[in-house]
């Protein structure tokens, strides 16, 4: 080993454990953030649920603040990163928008927190969210394998020409966040558990089959 590759490895390994800190920081804050809320979680207690100490919390993020906003920013990274990667041109467009509900339907029930991060953060007002450098970066990904289904479909014939790429996007968010969101109410009122994994296949076919008859569906009923 060379003098100067040496000398480079203690940077390296620094560096290193650098970046595992900070994720095991974020990890474990967002369990935090997601059971106690943003008023309720204590830089203590994560701290103590880590192996490492309040300081380097504030050292990495600058205090609460910074690392529940750096929580965030993850968690909608993550799930924007799994729609830019959904690879769906190969794909007839109502195949293809089934496939980007689905995947959908399973980042939020494999990732109960984002759900309830989500809800947290709308009791206030996205205040936090809305401080974000890399907001406007966050719909962009959202939104774009969204329209290139859409523009596909109505080029073929397929899909209405009247849709609106968000409205769609919200639709299916708004099935994948009240399965989670609500479960507890529904399950009190209703008897029935929305995460019981014998609906699990029902739901998902749903959501589907809901986006796309809609899409296919005739203006005003033609």
């Amino acid at each position: 080993m060379t003098s100067s590759t040496a000398a480079a490895d203690p940077g390296g390994d620094r560096t290193r454990d650098a970046e595992r800190t900070r994720e095991e920081l974020l990890t474990v804050a967002t369990r935090v953030f997601a059971e106690e809320g943003y008023a309720g979680a204590r830089v203590d207690e994560i701290a103590a649920r880590t192996s490492t100490t309040k300081r380097m919390i504030y050292y990495y993020f600058g205090g609460k603040e910074g690392l529940y906003l750096a929580v965030l920013e993850r968690a909608y990274t993550r799930v924007r990163s799994l729609e830019a990667q959904l690879d769906v041109d190969g794909l007839d467009p109502a195949e293809a928008i089934r496939r980007l509900a689905e995947l959908t339907f399973d980042h939020h029930e494999t990732h109960q927190d984002f759900v309830r991060l989500v809800s947290i953060e709308n009791i206030h007002h996205a205040e936090h969210l809305r401080r974000s450098p890399i907001l406007p970066g966050l719909a962009a990904p959202a939104l774009d394998v969204l329209t290139r289904i859409l523009e596909r479909g109505r080029a073929d014939g397929v899909f209405r020409d009247d849709v609106d790429a968000l409205d769609v996007h919200m639709v299916i968010s708004s099935f994948c966040i009240f399965r989670e969101a609500n479960r507890h109410t529904f399950a009190a009122i209703f008897d029935r558990d929305l995460l019981d994994p014998a609906h699990r296949p029902r739901l998902r076919r749903l959501l589907g089959d809901m986006v796309v008859a809609h899409l296919t569906a005739r203006p005003g009923g033609e």
